[in-house]
């Protein structure tokens, strides 16, 4: 990989971190907002994980590859490192949600696992062909970036949804309210 080829993917780079980091930071202002429904909610918490670690995954290895003059090696271990601590911490957030036994279906895990290797395993073969040498492999991180907004922005319509259930139903009415009159 020349400094050259690097120097193209400048402006997408650019534009994936910047969608990023504007998608972490809602995800955040909402999760603070709603914290205590999350906390109180079993499965919303590991959510939440899954959601900011997709975004932070994006952002950060977006900015890794912005680092001018940066050598091919140098950049294949950082994409390693992001990738696969990104995979580690959404896998403990997968088995505590297993071990919760939340009584959902089983395929419900299932598909989120799916989505985190789609979103993560990009990044590991970009990180593994950068190693190599491979002349094309940036083009791996452009599923990776995708994968990883896709199941960022479905996670976080999952916590919405849930977050806006669990509000609703918290609030009993009061069907007799008293009055001075």
């Amino acid at each position: 990989m020349s400094p050259e080829s690097l120097a193209e993917w400048q402006a997408h780079l650019s534009m994936e971190a910047g969608a990023a980091a504007t998608l972490l930071g809602l995800v955040f202002v909402a999760a603070s907002i709603n914290l205590k429904q999350i906390v109180v909610t079993p499965g919303l918490p590991g959510r939440v994980v899954e959601t900011v670690t997709q975004f932070v995954q994006v952002l950060f290895t977006s900015m890794m590859m912005t680092i001018p003059r940066q050598p091919g090696r140098a950049l294949s271990v950082e994409i390693l490192v992001v990738a696969l601590c990104s995979w580690l911490i959404q896998m403990l957030a997968f088995a505590k949600y297993r071990q919760a036994r939340l009584g959902n279906p089983g395929w419900w895990l299932i598909v989120r696992i799916v989505q985190t290797h789609f979103a993560t395993v990009p990044f590991v073969v970009t990180g593994v062909l950068l190693w190599l040498r491979v002349e094309d492999a940036l083009y791996w991180v452009v599923p990776g970036f995708f994968f990883s907004f896709f199941a960022g922005l479905v996670n976080s319509w999952v916590l919405l949804i849930n977050v806006g259930r669990r509000g609703h139903v918290a609030q009993p009415k009061d069907d007799h309210p008293e009055s001075d009159a």
